[in-house]
């Protein structure tokens, strides 16, 4: 039913201090898709798609924050599912990434995973949706929000034919970022969402441009 990405990036804050971000983004020709599948944390990032099996993103995050390995967590989830070769389950921890499309999934269907990031979707209309989502990924300017790079990455799937149902208008598409700096206020282009569109994407991106904006007016009127 979608195409989603879940990315770890390490950098330094404004004290030089290491901190690390996780993103994850994901679109499908279904509403609400920000309420099914995508989760996250600052331990991780997991997504949760095809035949959606919401208790394996909830229980996968808090798994991370237990502190296990994003391999092990989501592993066990899928083991102890007896529908498990229906669902695509994928995400990013710390250290560590994990990706299982079950052989149930409707195709095209399929993952990739990168050193620091994977990328998985069903029902596309190829193998090039994934590939065209990771290279955008990849290929961003590290210094841009990653807000803004996710939104460039489900923009490059899309455009490479995405969800293969055509027939289905009404679509959605979201986002979360997450970091283990303390920001205050945390920015508000970092949890977004598109509910029911027929342009998932360009709505996506103007909302958080908008978003952005407020932000940024909302800290040049209160940082004193």
């Amino acid at each position: 039913m979608t195409f989603s990405i879940c990315v770890r990036e390490t950098y330094a804050d404004e004290t030089g201090a290491d901190r690390t971000r996780f993103g994850v983004a994901v679109t499908t020709r279904l509403p609400a898709v920000g309420t099914l599948c995508p989760f996250a944390s600052e331990n991780g990032v997991v997504a949760t798609q095809s035949l959606v099996n919401v208790e394996l993103g909830r229980k996968g995050v808090e798994y991370l924050d237990d502190g296990l390995a994003v391999d092990d967590a989501l592993q066990a989830l899928l083991n102890a599912d007896d529908g498990r070769e229906q669902r695509q389950l994928h995400g990013v921890d710390s250290d560590e990434t994990f990706a299982f499309s079950g052989a149930e999934c409707q195709g095209w269907f399929g993952h990739r995973v990168g050193e620091n990031y994977t990328v998985a979707g069903n029902l596309l209309t190829g193998e090039s949706v994934v590939d065209a989502t990771a290279e955008a990924y990849e290929s961003g300017d590290r210094d841009e929000p990653l807000a803004k790079r996710l939104v460039d990455a489900l923009e490059a799937g899309h455009e490479e034919g995405g969800d293969k149902r055509d027939d289905l208008e009404v679509q959605s598409a979201a986002l979360v970022v997450t970091s283990t700096a303390d920001e205050t206020p945390e920015p508000y282009y970092n949890d977004l969402r598109v509910d029911a569109t027929r342009d998932p994407i360009a709505d996506l991106r103007a909302t958080y441009e908008t978003a952005k904006e407020g932000y940024e007016a909302a800290v040049a009127k209160y940082q004193d």
